[in-house]
C-alpha cells in the first residue's frame, strides 16, 4: 500500500493526483488555502444546508438512510468560473453504478444560496484548477451532489452502496462537512484489479480527497453511530468534472 500524500498549502494540488491518482488535504490547510478559513459564519451557513437535504428514493436497495440535492454546473476552457445549468437528472451507467444505475435519478436542487456561496465557488475553482492543467482545453461538465448519510443501532448507513467504483468522470472531489456521532466511513482507493492503494477517514470540516476518477477506485465503508441513543450522520459535497456533456 502506498503512502497517502497530504498536500501543505504551499504544494501543487496536481502533482500530488499526476503522481498517485488521488491526494488527501486536510481541512485546515485546505481552509487556509481557499481563503474561506477566516469565514466561519459563511462556512456554518454553507455546512447547515445540509439540515435542509431531501430524501434519496432511489435507492434500489430500499434505503432511507440517504439524504441529497444536485445540480449542474459547466465550465468553458479559458473562460472563468462555473456557470449553473437547468436543473437535468442525475444519471450513471450501470457499469459505473451496478445499484442504481441505467435510470434518471431527480433529486431536490441545490439551493441558490449554497450554489452562489463563497465556500462552494472556491471549492469549484479548486477543482477546476487541476481539471485544467491535468487535462487542458477541455470544457466541464460539473455535478455538485450534497449528500448526508444517516445511521441508527441496527441499521447502518452505506455512503457508498454499489461499492468501491468510478463514477464515470474525469476529477472527483470529496469534501467532509461533518460527522456527527458517527464510527467508520473510511475512505478507500484501490486500482482497477482491485489492489488497495490507500485508506484514511475524512474526519473534520473540509478534509478533501481528490480523485483521478479514469485511473483509480473509490469507496466508503459503512458508518454506525458511536452513541447508539443519539442521532448520527455523515455530511459530504461531492463535486465531478466530465469532459464534454452530460452523459445519458
Amino acid at each position: 500500500m502506498s503512502v497517502v500524500l497530504e498536500i501543505p498549502p504551499a504544494d501543487p494540488l496536481r502533482e500530488a493526483v499526476a503522481k498517485q491518482g488521488f491526494a488527501l488535504l486536510r481541512g485546515g490547510d485546505l481552509a487556509a488555502r481557499l481563503g474561506v478559513g477566516g469565514e466561519p459564519a459563511a462556512l456554518d451557513a454553507f455546512a447547515a444546508s445540509w439540515n435542509r437535504l431531501e430524501t434519496d428514493r432511489f435507492m434500489a436497495d430500499g434505503g432511507r438512510y440517504r439524504r441529497r440535492r444536485h445540480a449542474n454546473f459547466t465550465a468553458r476552457w479559458g473562460v472563468p468560473g462555473h456557470v449553473r445549468g437547468p436543473h437535468r437528472p442525475h444519471f450513471q451507467s450501470v457499469v459505473h453504478n451496478r445499484l442504481n444505475g441505467g435510470v434518471n435519478r431527480w433529486f431536490g436542487p441545490v439551493e441558490d444560496a449554497v450554489a452562489e456561496s463563497t465556500p462552494l465557488q472556491a471549492l469549484l475553482d479548486l477543482g477546476r484548477g487541476v481539471a485544467d492543467a491535468l487535462t487542458p482545453g477541455q470544457d466541464w461538465y460539473v455535478e455538485m451532489h450534497q449528500f448526508r448519510i444517516e445511521a441508527a443501532a441496527g441499521a447502518p448507513g452505506f455512503p457508498t452502496p454499489e461499492g468501491v467504483h468510478h463514477d464515470g468522470v474525469d476529477y472527483v472531489l470529496i469534501s467532509m462537512i461533518a460527522r456527527t456521532n458517527l464510527l467508520g466511513g473510511e475512505t478507500l482507493i484501490a486500482d482497477d484489479d482491485g489492489r488497495e492503494l490507500a485508506r484514511f477517514t475524512l474526519l473534520d470540516r473540509l478534509d478533501t480527497a481528490f480523485v483521478d476518477d479514469v485511473r483509480v477506485k473509490h469507496g466508503v465503508t459503512p458508518v454506525q453511530p458511536a452513541d447508539p441513543a443519539l442521532p448520527s450522520c455523515r455530511d459530504v459535497l461531492v463535486l465531478t468534472w466530465r469532459r464534454g456533456g452530460p452523459p445519458g
